[in-house]
């Protein structure tokens, strides 16, 4: 994996020095968690999708929570030994699918939310949206427009 210096990034910017820790964080070898593995899409101009390898867990085995602009999916197998005893005893030769516990953590740019989830095929899709409010949308001042006062003259008694 190629390392690449930020430091001139952070002479040039300011109010960044959390998107510039998340990407050293990282960028390091063996730093980023690979199981389970995940698309992350583009559906739409703002709509998102996360799908999330998560083969052998039912849906009551998984978690979604989101806080503080940040999305956490926690997965934990319950496997529950044969109630019958007449049933017959099994003997794994191979075990390729991982069913072990995990958690994963993704950071959510502001003003996006979470519209829905699905689990479906051993894949969890989780369908996201960014909605910008109006007050925060860029608008175009045109130059040399009037001002406008909205505030109501004061009435002399």
């Amino acid at each position: 994996m190629r390392n690449y210096d930020l430091s001139p990034l952070y002479r040039t910017t300011v109010g960044f020095d959390r998107l510039f820790s998340l990407l050293d964080q990282y960028s390091g070898p063996g730093q980023a968690p690979s199981y389970p593995p995940y698309n992350i899409e583009r559906t739409g101009e703002n709509a998102y999708r996360i799908t999330i390898a998560v083969a052998g867990f039912a849906e009551s085995d998984l978690s979604i929570e989101t806080r503080d602009n940040s999305l956490l999916i926690r997965g934990a197998s319950e496997t529950k030994p044969a109630e019958n005893d007449n049933a017959p005893k099994t003997e794994i030769l191979h075990q390729g699918i991982a069913a072990r516990a995990f958690e994963r953590r993704f950071q959510l740019a502001e003003h996006v939310q979470v519209t829905g989830a699905d689990l479906s095929n051993g894949l969890l899709h989780i369908d996201l949206v960014h909605e910008v409010p109006e007050a925060r949308k860029p608008r175009r001042i045109e130059i040399g427009s009037p001002r406008t006062v909205d505030v109501e003259p004061r009435k002399v008694a």
